[in-house]
């Protein structure tokens, strides 16, 4: 008798666990805000996207850390001043809190390791790289065999193939690697006068293409640090909040304690001046209690 009244104690508490964890989903669904119809030179003007469910994700082959593969690693690529130092640490901290998963950062890596052949003079006459370069012949040999993404940062402005200016930065997701530049998040130098919007937007390009490696599509259903963006405009537009549906894949993967995660975010954006996201952070803790 003892035993089967334990079974059914378990079986209960495993039914409200559950519930309790979906109610959180459901409870700051509430802060989602609805995207507007798509204007002119938007990303989804001219893409025709048809979004992830969450049943979708739960079927896809996504990646999911195991003991052996649970550190998410940043690779510095040239040479960066202190600010710009600055700016990879705090990245390095965001990205810890906001995928609940240790993120280090590995030694840096000169430009020298770029050679003649992927480098160019871009349109507006500065110095660009080729990203698919740095993906397929310097990310490769330098992930960790414990990392389960590796992304590089470069302060040298990036192009993926020769008709195309410029891009923000590359990935490969079967791969779990990308590379991101620093060049255009700000006018000619970072100062300090413009740090808190640079980190801002650094914030939101890392964590949506390490997004992807761990199996979001761009979100097309709400204002969502996922949204795809054509701009840097675009980009400010956009919130650093992963919305419900968002949060919910993530969380199904990872499994963190989801008002931990919310509580750190706050306190990170509070203590970088960050104060959209810190108000963001707040709505969703206030949504569930």
């Amino acid at each position: 008798m003892k035993k089967l009244l334990f079974l059914v104690f378990v079986i209960l508490f495993a039914c409200n666990s559950k519930s309790e964890k979906n109610d959180y989903f459901e409870d700051i669904s509430e802060n989602d805000i609805k995207l507007f119809p798509p204007k002119p030179g938007d990303w989804l003007y001219s893409r025709k996207e048809k979004g992830q469910t969450f049943e979708q994700f739960v079927k896809s082959k996504h990646t999911i850390p195991t003991k052996e593969n649970n550190i998410i690693y940043l690779q510095p690529l040239g040479q960066f001043d202190s600010l710009q130092m600055k700016q990879i640490e705090l990245v390095r901290e965001y990205l810890q809190i906001f995928f609940q998963l240790k993120t280090n950062t590995l030694e840096d890596i000169s430009n020298d390791v770029i050679p003649k052949q992927a480098r160019r003079i871009g349109p507006d006459q500065n110095e660009q790289f080729l990203a698919g370069f740095i993906l397929d012949s310097v990310l490769k040999k330098e992930r960790p065999q414990n990392g389960i993404g590796l992304m590089a940062l470069t302060e040298v402005d990036l192009y993926p193939k020769p008709e195309w200016s410029f891009v923000f930065g590359l990935a490969s997701y079967r791969d779990r690697i990308a590379v991101s530049s620093i060049y255009r998040l700000y006018d000619k130098r970072l100062q300090n006068k413009d740090f808190t919007l640079c980190l801002e937007r650094l914030l939101k390009i890392c964590s949506h293409e390490i997004g992807h490696m761990f199996g979001l599509y761009h979100c097309i259903d709400a204002d969502c640090v996922m949204n795809g963006t054509n701009s840097l405009s675009e980009t400010d537009e956009h919130t650093l909040r992963l919305c419900s549906n968002c949060q919910r894949k993530l969380n199904s993967g990872i499994k963190y304690d989801n008002k931990k995660r919310l509580t750190e975010l706050e306190k990170y954006f509070e203590r970088n001046n960050l104060t959209t996201g810190k108000q963001l952070m707040e709505k969703d803790l206030k949504s569930i209690q």
